[in-house]
């Protein structure tokens, strides 16, 4: 039963129940699912338009549906003008709320539904919220349209000029006002509000002080009629309500077999969640339609942890946050398996829709470019060194440095390229760096360290140099250091600043050696442009026409090389030492990368989302030109597995991060700079993270 609790806000409490046999639940992991439904309905016919919505709640109640959202006045009708002040339509209309409210009891929805309700001689448009077998709430309209079309101050009175915060409904008695927020304690834990319709299209809706008073998710019952340019008016309004409010936003209006004696209704529903949207109907449907996402409630808690300008905000409007009242009410997830039927993006730092990636390219490219060029100017520096290895990151950070040149209207002959070709180098990289570098113009040149690493190797004993094939990181990191301190030197002599080529992805795994070139550089256009982004960059810097077509086969020729530290001579049958054998698929681990650090998350839901995201990999879209070996699947033991080693490697390498050259923030998904996105403790233990992992299955059942 529902409960009306005093006027301060109280977070709900957030039960964390995961055990194995409920890790494959949506509601094991703070998803929540919604519908917004449209069902066809007969002018004042209550009688139809009941069983319309049962059948439908039905139908959302076999699919576990946590909240339902129907139209505004759906039991009634909208477009009904005077029969609104009909005893007999009233009547009628009580009549199948107790209907709704008797059928609720065996479902595990939260139901909301629209109708007319008198109370103390006034006539409200409502939204009556109900949940097993009892009605938790009823809504009443705040702003009523009485302009152009609308004449809604002809039938009801504004929730604004309520006499009595009760009504009494079939038998039932429910808080009644607008001041409401409805609160699960139960194994679900949610708080939303309601508002309907013109609420949403005022300066300042009822839903933005709800959202500071706790509210994760928006709910608004509509009838909004259509004209045309209206549905995208609406989208604009919804969307930007959830993306300001830092909430979800569920919103469902009238659709097939309203009035049209003057209007006409497309039957617009839609989800949104921080200004994304989730899901939308198919307009101007001749049957009843549902349309239901996942809502991340957990992500709308994580981003409004991180946003000061929220919780200053609540305490600035703090009279009209603390009026709202909060009904509490039990809302138990169902037992089992519920899978979860939001799209995960396999890349978070790659949007699989091609128009949005080319935008985010051309950004990021021009951001690397921005940065670099304002730190040369800023610095009176006109020259700069960078290691070229015929790999991805070097080779982004180079055509990086040579349009800030071309920015700067300085040769890009003032740019010192090496290749320091050591024991690992393969042919492939070696000669890819030389055709680079010519390509591209700049002052290339060649140092070969191996002279060097085996007079170090021989001066601190170390076995590689009485002949072993010793290959420990000592002998690794020999020739990293080497390299470094060559460019360093370098930079003294030609005056110049060495440009750094590490990537985002290697210093959230620690795959750096600490102070040398992939860690350390007066400069890193790199450092917050992860290893599944570097490759679009070069392959949109290759179509871009910056580039000529010798040049673009170069790149893509570098695009298909495997990503190799080249450090050790390679193996039998030619085989090189490998990175994602050693710290794992760079897609799974920037996934893991992203929603730890971005979101907060905890590493089960992080596992749950990358088995929904990674196992089948025939489900949703690929980004256009996937690098070579990222096409496949990955199935639960696997994403376990690393996602382990990503933790120790994360949390053990933080001074690494702790230390880092200046370089530009390139995206919302963050970077690790301590001056950034992300401060951390070097000594911090990831023990508790590693604990809760265990909680992943190894395997599907």
């Amino acid at each position: 039963m529902a409960g009306v609790t005093g006027s301060i806000p109280v977070a709900p409490t957030i039960a964390h129940h995961n055990p194995l046999s409920e890790f494959f639940s949506l509601y094991s992991h703070d998803f929540v699912r919604v519908a917004c439904c449209v069902p066809r309905t007969r002018v004042a016919d209550t009688g139809y338009n009941l069983a319309e919505t049962l059948r439908l709640a039905a139908e959302g109640d076999k699919a576990r549906t946590a909240v339902m959202v129907f139209p505004e006045l759906g039991l009634s009708s909208y477009a009904i003008e005077d029969l609104l002040l009909q005893d007999a339509l009233l009547d009628e209309v009580e009549a199948s709320i107790a209907k709704v409210v008797a059928a609720s009891n065996k479902l595990f929805p939260v139901l909301i539904v629209g109708a007319p309700l008198r109370l103390a001689g006034r006539l409200y448009n409502t939204a009556i919220v109900i949940h097993r077998g009892a009605i938790l709430g009823v809504v009443p309209k705040t702003y009523l349209p009485n302009y152009r079309e609308f004449y809604e101050k002809r039938h009801f009175v504004s929730g604004a000029n309520i006499i009595e915060n009760t009504i009494r409904i079939a038998g039932h008695e429910a808080p009644f006002g607008t001041d409401m927020l409805f609160r699960s304690t139960g194994s679900v834990p949610l708080t939303f509000h309601v508002e309907i319709c013109e609420d949403i299209w005022v300066p300042v809706p009822p839903s933005s002080h709800a959202a500071l008073a706790g509210a994760e998710l928006l709910v608004n019952l509509s009838a909004s009629n259509i004209t045309i340019g209206k549905a995208e008016a609406r989208r604009l309004l919804c969307g930007s309500q959830s993306a300001r409010a830092i909430a979800a936003y569920a919103y469902s209006a009238s659709g097939p077999g309203e009035s049209t004696t003057d209007l006409a209704w497309d039957g617009h529903a839609a989800i949104y969640e921080l200004g994304d949207q989730l899901a939308e109907t198919s307009r101007f449907e001749k049957d009843s339609t549902i349309v239901t996402a996942d809502v991340d409630i957990g992500r709308i808690r994580q981003e409004r942890l991180r946003n000061n300008g929220f919780a200053d905000c609540a305490m600035i409007e703090g009279d009209r946050v603390k009026r709202f009242r909060k009904v509490d009410f039990v809302l138990e997830a169902p037992r089992g398996k519920v899978a979860l039927e939001r799209p995960i993006e396999r890349f978070p730092y790659v949007p699989s829709d091609p128009a949005k990636l080319r935008d985010n390219c051309y950004e990021a490219y021009n951001i690397q470019i921005q940065g670099l060029a304002q730190r040369l100017m800023s610095s009176r520096t006109e020259k700069a060194i960078i290691g070229v290895s015929g790999g991805l990151d070097s080779t982004q950070a180079l055509i990086v440095t040579c349009r800030a040149m071309d920015q700067l209207k300085l040769p890009r002959k003032n740019i010192y390229a090496y290749t320091l070709p050591g024991f690992g180098t393969s042919d492939k990289t070696h000669k890819n760096a030389w055709r680079l570098m010519e390509a591209l113009g700049v002052t290339a040149a060649e140092i070969d360290i191996k002279p060097a690493a085996q007079q170090m190797l021989a001066d601190i004993g170390h076995p590689f140099a009485q002949g072993k094939k010793v290959y420990d990181v000592t002998f690794e990191n020999v020739q990293a250091g080497l390299r470094t301190d060559y460019l360093f030197r370098l930079a003294n002599q030609q005056g110049g600043m060495v440009v750094g080529t590490g990537d985002l992805s290697e210093l959230g795994l620690g795959w750096c050696t600490y102070g040398v070139g992939d860690h350390m550089s007066h400069y890193n256009p790199n450092g917050s442009v992860s290893k599944t982004l570097i490759q679009h960059l070069i392959r949109f810097v290759a179509a871009s026409g910056d580039v000529g077509k010798d040049t673009a086969e170069i790149l893509h020729d570098i695009l298909d090389t495997e990503i190799s530290p080249e450090l050790i001579p390679a193996g039998a049958g030619g085989a090189i030492q490998s990175t994602e054998q050693s710290v794992g698929p760079y897609a799974l681990q920037d996934f893991n990368l992203f929603y730890l650090t971005r979101l907060g998350f905890r590493p089960s839901k992080i596992a749950f989302m990358a088995w929904n995201a990674w196992h089948d990999i025939d489900k949703g879209a690929w980004p256009a030109n996937l690098p070579a070996g990222t096409r496949r699947a990955y199935e639960l033991g696997e994403i376990r597995h690393w996602l382990k080693l990503f933790l120790r490697r994360f949390f053990t390498n933080q001074f690494k991060r702790s230390a880092l050259p200046n370089g530009p923030k390139i995206s919302s998904g963050g970077s690790l700079s301590p001056r950034g996105d992300w401060r951390a403790p070097s000594d911090g233990s990831p023990d508790i993270w590693l604990a809760e992992v265990e909680t992943v299955p190894e395997k599907v059942k």
